[in-house]
């Protein structure tokens, strides 16, 4: 038997995402987000709150880098999600190193191997939040996630997964099928 949980919404795996951004002076801030992905060959999209300084930077400079944030990182990751960058520079706090991205006006934070570089194609507020959709521009991985055929290895960058329902986070799991061929199975 199945129980009504209403308005609860359950959608699995939601990806941890670092958004990077610059301030209108140049100091890059970093947050923890959950309410976004991939949403065509080219583009992801973010819906994040109107009142995050990550929300503002986006306003102003039109640019930020999406690192996926991995078991390796996920004491960091977390705390990009715990505190405010209208109140502390959590850059700094982190320790962790930052370089500028080649295509877009946007840091890279060197310590995730992972990080896609996005200008914004729009912004639009909707039901009181900001949702943007960014262009990649660039993906640029550690060749110590890479598979010998160059392509990202899940299991190499153990990417994580926000579990809304317990508030954990999780590991991408293994892989047990083909896409696009198993399905072959019913035709």
């Amino acid at each position: 038997m199945k129980k009504n949980f209403w308005k609860k919404t359950i959608l699995a795996p939601l990806p941890v995402l670092i958004v990077a951004t610059y301030d209108e002076n140049g100091t890059p801030d970093a947050m923890n987000a959950a309410w976004g992905g991939q949403c065509s060959a080219h583009h992801v999209a973010l819906n994040l709150s109107i009142g995050h300084k990550t929300t503002k930077n986006l306003l102003q400079k039109r640019a930020f880098t999406l690192s996926i944030a991995n078991l390796d990182n996920l004491v960091l990751s977390d705390y990009f999600g715990l505190v405010s960058g209208h109140k502390t520079n959590k850059i700094e706090v982190a320790g962790v190193h930052v370089s500028k991205s080649v295509f877009v006006d946007a840091p890279v934070i060197e310590e995730y191997p992972l990080t896609l570089e996005c200008k914004v194609v729009s912004m639009e507020e909707r039901f009181g939040e900001m949702y943007v959709v960014g262009e990649v521009l660039n993906m640029q991985a550690d060749e110590s996630i890479l598979d010998a055929a160059g392509r990202v290895d899940y299991d190499k960058l153990k990417p994580l997964s926000f579990d809304s329902s317990a508030r954990t986070y999780r590991v991408l799991g293994e892989t047990v099928g083909t896409a696009f061929k198993d399905g072959e199975k019913l035709l």
